[in-house]
């Protein structure tokens, strides 16, 4: 496994992150072999969010946590607030952060969050009210570190001018299918193709030049809801490059996806989603692969993208 040091955060972080938003379909017990799966691959960082089964998800790793033999100090967690599919908003307020920690708190069965982060943008968050929300959940020992997910640059460059704490990571989407994050700079002043459009405001050059760590998320997924690329017939080209670096590491074609993100060097931390702890194995081979310069790039073209 690789690990990183976060500037203004915490030491030996995962490079991979074990999210856990399908886990309540799991029985304590199958929760518990994943948990223990993933920390004996070397992953020591667990992703969570308030919306993910509404709660349930929290409360199943803790049922399953003290099945593991694994101490709290053993491991990062990290929770997400602001979605409240219930009410279909968005949610910044002072009132809801430090109620949905409590809430957190208390189905995950522990006294602190190693990690919070906010979810999604609420088009009414009131900056100073986020920051004294922070403030108090650091005082009080409840939250150890802050990020945000989803968020552009201008809209954290607000934040930070409110905010006493650092802001250390931005969870977001990235896969060799949905590349834009990386490559929209590639396109730039390009008006043959939407590609040159900026989706994110140089969100990544943002992210490094400011000292906050990118999670990406859905790594192997094509856009939101199509499902993976790996072995999907359409694209199929992309899949013959991924089988024969594949073979070539002796791992399996998804480790060479997620080895595509943390060959990067802004360093990157790519989650993993899946339930199985076969997969789980087999995903953290990727810590263990090096693509060369030209395995990126040929990586990068087979997955449907031109040079220009």
């Amino acid at each position: 496994m690789k690990y990183y040091n976060i500037v203004n955060g915490p030491m030996n972080v995962s490079a991979i992150i074990q999210g856990c938003m399908r886990m309540p379909s799991l029985s304590k017990e199958d929760a518990a072999a994943v948990i223990r799966t993933a920390f004996d691959c070397g992953i020591n960082f667990f992703d969570h969010a308030t919306c993910y089964g509404y709660g349930e998800a929290e409360t199943r790793f803790a049922e399953a946590f003290p099945l593991t033999g694994l101490r709290r100090q053993d491991i990062y967690i990290q929770s997400k607030c602001g979605i409240c599919p219930e009410r279909r908003e968005f949610d910044w307020t002072k009132e809801y952060i430090l109620s949905a920690v409590d809430g957190i708190l208390q189905r995950l069965n522990t006294d602190y969050l190693d990690m919070l982060l906010l979810h999604r943008p609420d088009l009414l968050f009131d900056p100073a009210e986020v920051a004294d929300a922070f403030q108090m959940l650091k005082i009080t020992g409840k939250v150890r570190w802050f990020g945000v997910s989803n968020l552009m640059p201008m809209q954290i460059e607000l934040l930070k001018k409110y905010a006493k704490v650092p802001l250390i990571f931005n969870q977001v989407q990235l896969s060799l299918e949905q590349s834009q994050l990386i490559d929209q700079a590639f396109y730039m002043n390009n008006k043959t193709t939407d590609m040159s459009i900026s989706r994110d405001g140089s969100l990544l050059d943002y992210c490094r030049l400011n000292d906050i760590t990118v999670q990406a998320w859905s790594p192997l997924q094509v856009g939101m809801f199509g499902g993976t690329f790996i072995d999907n017939p359409d694209f199929a080209d992309l899949n013959t490059v991924l089988g024969k670096i594949a073979e070539r590491e002796g791992v399996t074609k998804a480790a060479v996806a997620l080895a595509w993100i943390l060959r990067h060097p802004a360093k990157m931390q790519t989650v993993i989603g899946t339930m199985n702890p076969r997969h789980i194995q087999e995903a953290c081979e990727a810590a263990r692969v090096t693509l060369s310069h030209h395995d990126w790039y040929a990586l990068y073209l087979a997955s449907g993208k031109f040079l220009p």
